[in-house]
């Protein structure tokens, strides 16, 4: 009985240094998956930013040459004005 009662106690204190050691390994788990979904979220957010940035570039560059094309039919237009 003397013998198996520090075995006991020896047995309880590796089991619970393995259960210390394995919640740290799931909670190091956990978070290393949070940020990466963190990192992919704004890898996301980073590509549709992009593909707006672009389009609201495009557009601007149509409304550019739009204005442009006006002002230079207008500056013929009173050119060739005859009253």
């Amino acid at each position: 009985m003397m013998l198996k009662l520090p075995n006991t106690k020896l047995l309880i204190a590796i089991l619970a240094v393995l259960a210390t050691i394995a919640s740290a390994v799931l909670y190091q788990r956990h978070e290393a998956e949070k940020a990466a979904a963190i990192l992919l979220q704004q890898q996301r957010d980073a590509e549709r930013q992009r593909q707006e940035d672009e389009a609201f570039r495009k557009r601007v560059e149509e409304q550019k040459k739009q204005h442009s094309h006006t002002a230079g039919n207008e500056g013929k237009t009173w050119r060739n004005y005859i009253p």
